[in-house]
């Protein structure tokens, strides 16, 4: 084993698993007993299963906000123990990122200035048996655990030199109609779309209609605290994102939506 060195030791970890399982219960463990001196930080595990773009979106909202040289660790991982998708390291001017080439880094790192890409390969650094559903816990776990030892990211395997090209779903204008994704749904039920804020900046007062299924919200606020009691709005949260938020209640019950569904927009003159 190649000389560990110091490192900062700080982990953070998203996955889809949940709680109810002892599967982010086994992913620190196994961090744990490579560096019990770990610390380790829950970004979240409540993405909805499989559901990458989600993934994606909450890793770039919370990453970026992390003390340089964090270790972060993301596995929603519907590909575990395929050919089509790497298990990779990626380096960046500030943070290393630990986790399958599927697209779940593809959002966090437009920021980042990528220094190189590990195809993680050296099985030095996994579990001895490696299972073909659990990367999480046999190879990701362990990589970061000696990342945060300040083991070289060079030992972990063969430079890739990019990562592989995704098509995470973006929002599109055609005909003056932006047409977006709900992406998540956040613990208030407000609701959390693609559409960035530079699509609806020209947006004025009573010019602005976004439609979610049968619904229609034509009143476009700056802060949740311009609502209504009651009433249903559109503003850009501050992720720069285009929600929908109900005041006094959840926008995702009222509007029984989900991430995946379709919303537009129409911006009009």
């Amino acid at each position: 084993m190649k000389d560990a060195g110091g490192g900062k030791g700080l982990i953070t970890l998203l996955t889809d698993f949940g709680l109810k399982d002892g599967y982010v219960g086994a992913l620190k463990g196994v961090i744990l007993s490579i560096n019990p001196a770990a610390t380790i930080i829950d970004l979240s595990h409540d993405i909805s299963p499989q559901n990458i773009l989600q993934g994606a979106h909450v890793l770039s909202q919370a990453a970026p906000f992390f003390p340089k040289d964090t270790i972060h660790v993301a596995v929603i991982d519907p590909g575990v123990g395929t050919s089509s998708r790497h298990p990779i390291l990626v380096e960046t001017s500030r943070y290393l990122f630990v986790g399958p080439d599927n697209g779940i880094f593809e959002l966090v790192l437009q920021s980042e200035k990528v220094r190189r890409v590990i195809h993680l390969s050296n099985r030095e650094f996994f579990l001895k048996d490696v299972s073909h559903t659990f990367h999480g816990r046999d190879i990701f776990a362990p990589v970061a655990a000696y990342l945060s030892l300040g083991v070289d990211p060079a030992g972990f395997g063969k430079k890739n030199g990019r990562i592989k090209k995704h098509r995470l779903e973006r929002p599109r204008t055609n005909k003056g109609i932006i047409t977006g994704t709900i992406i998540h749904i956040d613990r208030f039920g407000n609701i959390i779309t693609n559409i960035q804020k530079d699509f609806i900046a020209p947006a004025k007062p009573g010019k602005f209609i976004l439609k979610v299924g049968d619904r229609v919200i034509k009143k476009l606020v700056g802060t949740y605290g311009k609502a209504e009691r009651g009433e249903t709005v559109a503003l850009i949260g501050s992720n720069g994102m285009l929600e929908i938020a109900k005041r006094d209640g959840s926008a995702a019950l009222e509007l029984a939506s989900g991430p995946g569904q379709r919303v537009t927009v129409r911006i009009l003159k």
